[in-house]
């Protein structure tokens, strides 16, 4: 469960310990300028909840640097998630 800065105040001034979930490596956004670009056209940013799976929805980085028409397929994706709908 993910307590908010308020939450863990309380519990913390109630002698409880709050212990910070360790991120899964799937759930870890890659430290990769295009992926961060991507984030940014779908209007998410690298620390949003959604965004690692956001980025396991589109096609593979390099696919994406290497092929013209993996690209051209993309943008209707992104504009779909800036609007917040679900990719299609």
């Amino acid at each position: 469960m993910a307590w908010d800065a308020w939450q863990r105040e309380v519990l913390e001034a109630m002698g409880h310990r709050v212990y910070a979930r360790a991120p899964r490596p799937e759930d870890i956004v890659p430290d990769d300028p295009l992926a961060h670009a991507l984030l940014r056209a779908a209007g998410r940013g690298p620390d949003s909840g959604d965004a690692a799976a956001l980025l396991r929805g589109l096609p593979p980085l390099a696919a994406l640097r290497a092929d013209p028409a993996a690209k051209r397929a993309l943008w209707p994706k992104l504009r779909a998630l800036r609007r917040g709908g679900a990719p299609g």
